[in-house]
């Protein structure tokens, strides 16, 4: 792979934003609670990072 090239990484959940309610229907339920680790997989680092950004874009009256 050359220097130019450069590879198209998916983002973490820390750095998905908060304005993709999209992205993060796969983190909620049905009713809009948010899953729990054992469910979503994730570290308790990135856990913390999508409840943050759940409840921002919640406050922002962007997601259930």
């Amino acid at each position: 792979m050359s220097t130019t090239e450069q590879k198209q990484q998916t983002p973490t959940p820390a750095e998905i934003p908060f304005t993709t309610p999209q992205v993060m229907r796969s983190y909620v339920t049905d009713t809009g609670k948010i899953l729990p680790r054992k469910y979503t997989g994730l570290s308790a680092k990135h856990q913390r990072a999508v409840t943050r950004t759940l409840k921002h874009s919640r406050n922002m009256l962007l997601a259930k």
